[in-house]
């Protein structure tokens, strides 16, 4: 047996909130949270029973140990962090908006410790074929310096030496770079990777794709692109679409009735949903029930502050039973 199910890469920011809808510039005090898309799925992933460990670099100070003991405490292996002196945790603001302001994210991440992380840097028995059996990546490691996409392109090779499965979200930030930057980023990691995430909306930006293109169509493209892999286009409001290599495509609706108060990280938890039934199936059918497993995990952040998943699995599991929202009190 390997050491951990899912190993992901990345850099978790301290997020600083105004409470409410509060906009920053009325804002006394913040709240503060941790957040990091990689980080965000492996939270879910522990939370759903999954071995995972998160390799990142971060600054041996108050900040930084603040970021991994809650990672720690939501059952994420932490043993591989790389810890420096000197350097600085990345931030970013997140401004809440209602009706018709839309919530803004302010970024003050350039030059952090994450952003410096260098392919020297891996743990080399981690990426081993009794280390880990799966890597998890996303664009935003790629997009936030050369060394950090250097060093997960160094991830990507010794976890494909080591006989691991590859999964890859494109999680497209045009605050940190351009479409055409992201496509030429993103696209040789998505080609190597066993199942293929991403937004619609990132596959009409990446890959000239109308605004009005339907689904199956913007999913057909996409596996032109990448024949080999499994590709899953969340679609928003409207659930999600997937297919595996010459597979018909399947659908899968968002559950009703869910939350409103936690949005950010939703994506996160449909990713771990997803591959806590990829690396765990049960029954031939992994995919169909893989994304009910993620739009469960979805619909459950929706309910949760934060960035982060902080659900229990038995709670999905009774939502799939269910199929849907329920008003009973638990006594």
């Amino acid at each position: 047996m390997s050491n951990y199910d899912v190993v992901t890469l990345g850099e978790t920011l301290l997020r600083m909130a105004p409470p409410g809808q509060l906009r920053i510039e009325q804002a006394a005090h913040f709240e503060l949270e941790a957040g990091g898309t990689e980080s965000n799925t492996a939270v879910a992933l522990a939370r759903l029973g999954v071995r995972t460990t998160w390799i990142s670099r971060m600054p041996e100070n108050p900040l930084g140990r603040r970021i991994a003991r809650t990672l720690m405490g939501h059952g994420v292996d932490i043993s591989h962090i790389v810890w420096v002196e000197g350097e600085r945790m990345g931030l970013f603001f997140v401004e809440f908006g209602d009706g018709a302001r839309a919530t803004s994210i302010i970024y003050d991440r350039a030059g952090s410790a994450a952003s410096r992380m260098t392919p020297d840097e891996l743990p080399a028995e981690v990426f081993s074929a009794s280390g880990g059996r799966h890597l998890h990546l996303t664009g935003i490691t790629l997009a936030i310096s050369e060394s950090a996409a250097a060093t997960a392109k160094r991830a990507l090779q010794l976890a494909q030496a080591a006989g691991w499965s590859v999964s890859f979200d494109f999680n497209y930030r045009s605050k940190l770079w351009t479409p055409e930057e992201s496509r030429r980023g993103c696209h040789p990691f998505a080609a190597a990777a066993d199942i293929v995430f991403a937004p619609i909306r990132d596959a009409q930006t990446h890959y000239g794709l109308a605004e009005e293109v339907s689904p199956e169509d913007a999913l057909a493209a996409l596996q032109r692109e990448f024949p080999g892999a499994t590709v899953i286009l969340t679609l928003g409001g409207d659930g999600s679409i997937a297919a595996e290599p010459g597979r018909a495509p399947r659908r899968q609706p968002v559950f009703p009735g869910g939350g409103t108060i936690g949005r950010i990280g939703a994506g996160d938890a449909f990713t771990a949903g997803v591959l806590y039934r990829y690396l765990y199936p049960d029954g031939e059918d992994w995919l169909g029930d893989a994304l009910r497993w993620g739009a469960a995990a979805a619909a459950m952040k929706y309910t949760i502050p934060g960035d982060m998943g902080l659900f229990e699995k038995e709670e999905v599991a009774a939502l799939l039973e269910s199929g849907g929202y329920s008003d009973e009190v638990s006594r």
